[in-house]
């Protein structure tokens, strides 16, 4: 059995083989790699946040069938990163994997929306945690939601909500500049506070809850809200329509404008319609696990523990999140769809409607807790991926991006500079549900390019992809079919989440696309070599 010391030393001779030194500090083990990705999926943060989004649309039918649906299909996703994870162990991740296996401009395309990922999932993340934590503080003091707050008028208001989540993530850069080995400790924490925290829900919602609905109630699908209505907004005199929203300035809606035939199905709502609408709720859950590979320089046998990381965090979230999303729907108070999707907390007013007040505080602090361990999370991934570019000068500013402290061993210019744009796009993007689309596209859509360009590769024989000889955790000859159904799935939810009510979504990504295409034809296509270590080892 190999020591410690000597694991550490062959981890460091597979960075050397792909090119990098070894810089930040390798303290993880198999666990905290893991843990890392599941706390960012946080089922107590996304299947929380968003409960009422799908219950609104489509109603119980959305947690029943639209979780495992979502789950299998993101297993899929999930093994096809594990398996170039495991051939490719970097903090670059994702985009280094690109450039070995289709080039430079795969790589920075992927790298960028990465990024861009990185940084709106931490932001839809706390900015979540923050509005979650101003109604559980109302609700536990007994104060009305919208209680009067110096300065910002009312506690519902969004600058207030800002205010917040600015006041919960100082501590949660703090603790990233300061070291790995806290942020691993948290992360190891943060597992047990998330299966523990729903194992407590769960049990006292099904004993103790005050309400109970009948089984077929959880396939029912409801509509509380048509889609038209979701995507609808007052424009004036009296006006209410389709319309595009930017914070506080709405215009009738393009899309709506351009497809006539639009208004008609939203109107309509059928079920099909309103179901993969719904299904934001859980996909949007399940982003974030690329952290297993983003830490793999500060993991000891990275090549199958990040590998793992990835897989498991969502395998086990999958379990974890279909129990609370099942109890929770069946405990729904008095079978109350409209009351409780309607409700700004949904989660809380269905423990409150079930359980003793100290007991419905319990859950409240409960799920504020795994909130702000989730966004802890994110930062850590985020940071590793902005300074993986840097330091391979893919971005301006890289010079500062890159810098690790010579104590610390941590980027902190990255942390700091990526927390800071988290804040930034938060105020433009004043939707929840926005941020989280945006999130999830561009995460998955650089998720993907990795795993075509492997699938593609491995069917023309052609160039670099991952074998068994390569990556030890291989899918073996299931690889291709696995690949093929991931990359099917991320061009459906691609397409969907950019659909109305998130109409914002799809010419912020019409935009964001111009913008990439632009600077790369005008500068980075001229600069940018691609990443170092990639490029020295081909």
């Amino acid at each position: 059995m190999p020591t410690r010391q000597q694991l550490l030393e062959q981890d460091a001779r597979d960075l050397a083989r792909l090119g990098y030194a070894q810089q930040l500090f390798r303290e993880m083990g198999g666990f905290s790699n893991f843990a890392i990705s599941f706390s960012i999926i946080s089922v107590l943060t996304g299947a929380v946040l968003l409960y009422g989004y799908g219950l609104k649309l489509a109603g119980p039918v959305i947690n029943t069938v639209g979780w495992p649906v979502v789950s299998v299909l993101t297993l899929c996703v999930a093994a096809s990163m594990a398996e170039l994870a495991s051939a490719y162990p970097t903090a670059g991740g994702l985009y280094f994997w690109a450039f070995r296996l289709g080039g430079r401009g795969w790589a920075w395309l992927t790298a960028w929306l990465n990024m861009i990922g990185q940084v709106t999932i931490t932001a839809g993340i706390n900015v979540a945690a923050a509005t979650y934590l101003i109604g559980a503080a109302t609700r536990i003091a007994g104060l009305p939601a919208d209680v009067a707050v110096p300065l910002f008028g009312s506690a519902t208001s969004w600058y207030f909500q800002l205010a917040v989540m600015v006041a919960i993530m100082i501590p949660q850069v703090l603790i990233n500049v300061f070291g790995i080995r806290l942020t691993a400790r948290l992360s190891d924490f943060s597992v047990w506070w998330h299966v523990g925290g729903v194992l407590v829900i769960v049990l006292a919602l099904a004993f103790l809850g005050a309400h109970h609905n009948d089984p077929g109630f959880l396939v029912r699908h409801v509509t509380t809200a048509s889609p038209l209505e979701a995507s609808s907004a007052d424009l004036g005199g009296g006006r209410t329509a389709p319309a595009l929203v930017v914070a506080d300035y709405k215009i009738p809606s393009p899309l709506f404008a351009l497809v006539p035939g639009l208004l008609a199905l939203y109107a309509a709502a059928p079920l099909g319609l309103v179901f993969v609408l719904g299904l934001l709720q859980a996909q949007w859950t399940y982003t974030g696990y690329d952290a297993s590979a983003h830490v793999a320089e500060e993991t000891v046998m990275a090549r199958l523990n990040s590998a793992w990381g990835v897989f498991l965090s969502v395998a086990v979230s999958a379990v974890v999140g279909y129990a609370l999303l099942l109890v929770l729907t069946w405990s729904i108070p008095k079978g109350d769809v409209a009351a409780t999707a309607n409700d700004a907390y949904p989660v809380l007013h269905v423990a409150y409607g079930n359980l003793p007040a100290a007991l419905g505080h319990v859950v409240a602090v409960i799920i504020g807790v795994a909130m702000w361990l989730c966004g802890l999370a994110s930062i850590t991934s985020m940071a590793r991926m902005w300074y993986a570019f840097a330091r391979d000068d893919g971005m301006p500013g890289a010079p500062y991006l890159k810098r690790v402290h010579p104590t610390l061993r941590t980027p902190v210019w990255s942390i700091v500079v990526t927390s800071a744009l988290a804040v930034l796009i938060t105020v433009y993007a004043a939707a929840y549900s926005v941020v989280t689309s945006i999130s999830t596209i561009t995460l998955y859509l650089a998720y993907v390019i990795p795993v075509w360009l492997n699938w593609r590769n491995r069917r023309r024989s052609r160039g670099e992809y991952a074998t068994r000889a390569t990556a030890p955790w291989s899918l073996g000859r299931f690889g291709g079919a696995i690949n093929a159904v991931a990359i099917l799935w991320v061009l459906v939810i691609s397409v969907v989440f950019a659909l109305p009510p998130n109409e914002l979504v799809l010419w912020t990504m019409l935009l964001l696309g111009a913008l990439i295409a632009l600077y790369w034809a005008l500068s980075a296509r001229r600069r940018f070599v691609g990443p170092a270590g990639a490029a020295s080892t081909r």
